[in-house]
């Protein structure tokens, strides 16, 4: 296939590099900040990732016939719109996404958590470059891949938080697990999911919610990120990457396929007043 590629195709809001010949890049750019609408999920995320990993196959396939190990190696970096140094994704278009009536039956189990699924199964190692603020939805996208290499902060501000709190939105089931299994204890879930705290690269760095901070702009962090790809893209030569990972969060991946309804404070509330 040749590179770059866009998806949609009519109006394309992420884009597919393949830079080396194990390495293949997902640049999102829904405008500036890249906001998780179903548009760049369903047309956007998904096609790209189905993309990449037709790609690896083919070429996995090849490498076990020619018992050719170079063949065999992979890895994808997600990056944020490498126009701007500010977002790698500030999240759901929430202020107009809950203004479509089906969006809390609808959306997560099937939009979002599609695209969790796929992250989560996904055979070779994802980075995501996080050259800016992640919120909420783009934190969990963050948090969906195997690492994170984020800007420092010194050139501008950049956090990671799960702003819900302060917005009114409530977390969905599978957020709430995949938080879980990606918080390295129960103090800093509770600041992720009960405080919205803002955690700077260099906290997030210290707390393992990411791996590796770099100064400079978005390219720094891109180049950061493919040094990392390059020294992981062997892992999954033997095929089983993917599915590894699935096990190690099947408690996610089992989350995904039962989520529920969502319930807002209105609702709450009502069911609070018939019941006291």
């Amino acid at each position: 296939m040749p590179y770059p590629v866009g998806f949609p195709g009519d109006n394309a809001l992420v884009t597919v590099t393949h830079p080396t010949p194990w390495l293949w890049v997902i640049e999102l750019h829904n405008g500036v900040d890249s906001r998780l609408t179903d548009t760049l999920i369903l047309r956007g995320i998904l096609p790209a990732l189905d993309t990449v990993e037709r790609h690896w196959r083919e070429n996995w396939r090849a490498g076990q016939a020619k018992k050719d190990d170079h063949l065999c190696k992979g890895a994808l970096i997600i990056v944020g719109n490498r126009k701007q140094d500010k977002f790698f994704s500030n999240g759901l278009d929430w202020v107009n996404a809950i203004k479509d009536p089906s969006f809390s039956t609808n959306f997560f189990p099937t939009v979002f958590n599609p695209m969790l699924q796929r992250l989560l199964a996904f055979p070779i190692p994802i980075i995501a470059a996080v050259n800016g603020h992640a919120f909420a939805g783009g934190m969990v996208l963050a948090l969906a891949c195997d690492y994170r290499v984020m800007t420092d902060g010194s050139k501008r501000n950049a956090w990671l938080c799960m702003n819900e709190i302060h917005f009114g939105g409530t977390l969905p089931l599978a957020l709430t697990a995949l938080l879980k299994a990606k918080a390295p204890t129960p103090q800093v879930l509770r600041k992720i999911v009960l405080e919205g705290y803002r955690f700077t690269p260099k906290e997030g760095l210290a707390l393992g919610l990411v791996d590796r901070i770099v100064a400079g702009n978005t390219e720094a962090v891109l180049a950061e990120a493919q040094a990392l790809a390059d020294s992981l893209s062997a892992l999954p030569g033997k095929g089983v990457w993917g599915l590894n990972r699935r096990e190690m969060y099947r408690d996610v991946v089992e989350s995904l396929k039962r989520d529920v309804q969502l319930v807002d404070a209105i609702a709450d509330d009502a069911a609070a007043k018939a019941r006291l």
